[in-house]
């Protein structure tokens, strides 16, 4: 696989600073029961890495000192850590909103069929992987019957409540370009997807979250065998607009590694960039003293183009209202 990060530290981007940390999102371990090909983190049934119960009771004690009102769980398939349900239950017994990014998958496969129900009963925010609503495209990007599977767990978490307008049980769908290309118009895109799923599948859900393809990583890698990772940087920066930059997830959230490194973000993270508020090339969650994150810097490189091309991306979807 080729190295993205010598391609992207030498930029431009434009300084950015921190507002008071809001967010911990914490990638359990790179363990997953797929491969796709737009993940960012390398993640699949073949990795070990995971988070120890050490690290989990320091993240803990981190949201509480800090008083970090929501707490993301990312992988891999964070569920598979052994783990999962201790640290959704320590963080909702401490009054933490959970969200978890759910590959939807892993709700039909063996050993987890009582998954859903347990997120149901801790009223964990749901954030599902969808990159389309057409059978075809989500196989070819994520694996032959995935689009099955997920279909059949959002079945199933829509009978738990899960994406009801009568209930608060939040089920939101991620939406990732095909291509190296960005994401359409967020608010047009999920009334798409809406009307689609309802008709077709009486499937319902909250929000659809349109997310830029990094060029870091398993797709970054791939652009650069193709010959278009070049390309893709000069699309991420024609398209870069000033007012995304207020908005950006890293300003008050920082990504926890599967060791209990720190960084600014999860993109960061994959790349290695040293947070930031620091000289150190890395931070440990034990070594984390908060006063060191206020008003401090983010450390950034060209794939932050990403964040803030046309409509913007982030975890939570686009930044603005409409693409230019």
């Amino acid at each position: 696989m080729h190295d993205t990060k010598p391609h992207l530290l030498s930029s431009d981007f434009p300084s950015i600073s921190r507002k008071p940390l809001a967010v911990l999102q914490v990638n359990l371990g790179y363990l997953c029961n797929l491969s796709c090909v737009h993940c960012h983190v390398n993640a699949g049934p073949k990795r070990t890495e995971m988070m120890s119960r050490e690290t989990i009771e320091q993240v803990l004690a981190l949201a509480e000192s800090a008083n970090i009102h929501t707490l993301d769980l990312t992988g891999g398939a964070p569920e598979m850590h052994p783990d999962f349900r201790y640290l959704v239950r320590a963080a909702r017994d401490r009054g933490i909103e959970v969200i978890d990014r759910c590959n939807l998958t892993i709700l039909e496969a063996s050993g987890y069929e009582d998954l859903a129900e347990f997120m149901a009963a801790q009223q964990v925010q749901i954030t599902a992987s969808l990159p389309c609503y057409l059978e075809e495209n989500v196989d070819k990007q994520r694996g032959k019957g995935v689009f099955r599977d997920s279909l059949a767990a959002l079945q199933r978490l829509n009978k738990l409540g899960y994406g009801q307008p009568d209930n608060e049980l939040l089920l939101n769908l991620v939406f990732n370009p095909q291509d190296a290309v960005l994401p359409p118009d967020q608010h047009k895109l999920e009334q798409a997807y809406k009307k689609h799923l309802e008709d077709e599948y009486a499937i319902v859900f909250n929000h659809l979250y349109a997310v830029t393809n990094m060029p870091i990583k398993r797709f970054g890698s791939i652009l650069i065998s193709q010959g278009r990772f070049d390309a893709y940087l000069a699309l991420l920066k024609d398209n870069f607009r000033a007012e995304n930059l207020d908005n950006l997830m890293c300003l008050d959230t920082v990504s926890i590694d599967w060791q209990g490194y720190v960084y600014d973000c999860d993109f960061n993270q994959m790349l290695e960039l040293p947070l930031g508020a620091v000289a150190k090339p890395k931070v440990h969650i034990s070594e984390l003293h908060l006063e060191l994150l206020k008003d401090a810097s983010v450390a950034t490189a060209a794939h932050c183009y990403g964040c803030t091309a046309g409509q913007g991306s982030s975890c939570g979807g686009a930044l603005a209202a409409v693409t230019v």
